[in-house]
């Protein structure tokens, strides 16, 4: 028997190819061709014309004029996907491991067995894998037509994303998984091998005051000294070497690591790139380790994005990144509670329902859970957590009374208030129970309370796939404005704006580009997602006014 490098030998299943690889999984050539004048293929890139429309509103003694406004722009797209890696910080944690040992099963189509009978690896829960989006119609039968999202665009396969990263815990991935207790025991053991193939996470950046102090003693595996600058130039050489070794065209560096505190705002210190990068090297305190693994990508020109709740993108980070056109995302993954609150405040408010109230209470027993036991951590998830209704208060002042002229803050808003419990008996079953309450008709009232079950790491891996394949499509879409005359293009195609808030759908706090709103709607944000998708294969979003159903 040929020795085995990772001390397993790997199972022979006897479930192996008796059920097809899940549709999620599949693999489907691009399919789509758009007939029009607005859209022009080439062997490298679909060039798309598209009109974003919008209107111009001006207010005199409370009435207002409207005036629709049309800017014409092309978009370009990189039709050949990079081989990408993956590199997660925090590689070794509950959704590190996780995504790892998913990918592996769905790679190789590992089939196990479950007390409810044979289970199969799939991509469910995947915006990008899982859910479709309507193109059209069917004019022979009327009916709407729909396609994966994922099909809309050339997409890296999740299946072939390169897997690496760093972890202040040494523990081999196979063992990590282990640790973790998310997956069947079953999928663990035919799985293991190909986890360990992966060996241990690379060393990482340990600075206690940023993280709970029931995280030291799994911090075993830190890279060595107190010298910031010295951490930098070290993990911009892992990220080197990762692309080299695996002949990588492109790196996405992911923050799934422990929730930080908040750093503090310091004028001098992280408000500008230069002030930013001068404070590196003075090793100052309030440099967070995710802020220097964000500046270590930017420097590298790869992207970066952040999955927890903490300011990883201070000032500093976000102007360095715009001078190097760099590419940046975050914050927060959003997975269940506050997905579910963005979609139920969002439908009391539109409905003329006033929330008065909203309360969520959360209990885990997984290692996110027990460093949230921690005051300061857990303050960066709640700043995070608290946010998702604002934008939905704001646009209903019927409802709700705006600020006073000249005040500062919100204005009237519900009540609002997070919980987070570490109870480690549950694991990774998160508990989440919501209260809304809420006015009604004539001085009545509506309470709704939800309770919800759900297994913590299942829920957040499919949105770190889908974030890191969105950002690697992001940065192979470029784009000009076109003149509003219909004349030659004057300008050369760049690249988009450093902050990614595209991929808002998946986030709790989105950063979006400094100066403009953030929308947390989930439909918004979906739709928004949604309409440039198809702006890059130069067909208009989809309309639900379905005009042709409602005349004659």
């Amino acid at each position: 028997m040929a020795p085995n490098t990772s001390g397993y030998n790997t199972p022979d299943s006897q479930l192996e190819s008796v059920l097809p690889v899940h549709p999620t999984a599949a693999r489907r050539p691009h399919a789509i061709t758009v007939q029009s004048e607005n859209t022009l293929y080439s062997d490298e890139h679909i060039t798309s014309k598209f009109y974003n429309r919008g209107s111009s509103v001006t207010v005199n003694d409370g009435h207002f004029t409207i005036t629709p406004t049309v800017e014409p722009y092309q978009f370009q797209t990189q039709r050949a996907v990079s081989k990408t890696g993956l590199m997660m910080i925090g590689v070794g944690g509950n959704n590190g491991t996780t995504l790892c040992a998913t990918i592996l099963a769905n790679r190789h189509n590992i089939i196990w067995h479950t007390k409810s009978g044979v289970q199969q690896p799939n991509y469910i829960g995947s915006l990008l894998r899982a859910s479709t989006v309507r193109i059209g119609t069917d004019p022979s039968t009327g009916h709407d037509v729909h396609v994966p999202v994922s099909d809309v665009l050339p997409m890296v396969h999740p299946n072939d994303l390169v897997l690496g990263g760093w972890d202040i815990s040494g523990l081999p991935l196979d063992k990590a998984m282990e640790r973790a207790k998310v997956l069947d025991y079953d999928l663990q053991r035919q799985v293991a091998p190909h986890m360990a193939e992966l060996g241990k996470p690379l060393p990482s950046i340990y600075y206690p005051d940023f993280i709970a102090a029931n995280q030291e003693e799994r911090a075993d595996n830190r890279i060595p000294g107190e010298d910031k600058q010295a951490h930098l130039e070290h993990i911009r050489a892992d990220i080197r070497k990762f692309k080299a070794d695996n002949q990588l065209d492109r790196v996405v560096i992911f923050w799934t690591a422990n929730t930080e505190r908040y750093s503090d705002i310091i004028p001098g210190v992280n408000d500008t790139a230069e002030n930013l990068l001068q404070a590196i090297k003075a090793s100052h305190s309030e440099v967070s380790p995710s802020s220097l693994f964000a500046v270590a990508a930017i420097l590298e020109g790869e992207p970066f994005v952040n999955g927890a709740p903490q300011n990883t993108f201070v000032p500093g980070v976000i102007d360095l990144a715009e001078r190097h056109k760099s590419f940046i995302g975050g914050d927060d993954l959003k997975s269940g509670q506050t997905k579910l609150k963005s979609v139920l405040a969002e439908f009391l408010v539109n409905a003329g329902i006033k929330p008065l109230s909203i309360a969520s209470y959360n209990h885990l027993g997984n290692n996110d859970g027990h460093n949230l036991s921690a005051e300061r951590q857990f303050r960066s998830k709640e700043i995070s957590k608290s946010s998702v209704v604002d934008d939905m208060v704001d646009a209903n002042r019927l409802l709700y009374k705006a600020p006073a002229a000249g005040e500062k803050g919100k204005g009237e808003h519900p009540d609002h208030i997070v919980v987070i419990k570490y109870v480690p008996a549950v694991g990774d079953s998160k508990r989440a129970i919501d209260e809304y309450y809420s006015e009604i008709f004539c001085g009545g009232r509506s309470t709704i309370n939800i309770f919800n079950e759900c297994e913590d790491s299942l829920l957040a891996t499919p949105l770190i796939l889908d974030l890191t394949i969105l950002t690697e499509l992001l940065t192979r879409i470029k784009y000009r404005k076109l003149p509003a005359d219909g004349s030659a293009a004057a300008e050369d195609f760049k690249p988009l704006y450093s902050v990614l808030s595209l991929l808002s759908y998946m986030l709790k706090a989105p950063l979006v580009k400094p100066g403009t709103e953030v929308v947390n709607s989930l439909n918004r944000q979906r739709n928004a997602l949604e309409s440039f998708l198809k702006a890059c294969i130069g067909v208009e979003g989809s309309s639900d006014l379905l005009l042709e159903t409602r005349i004659w």
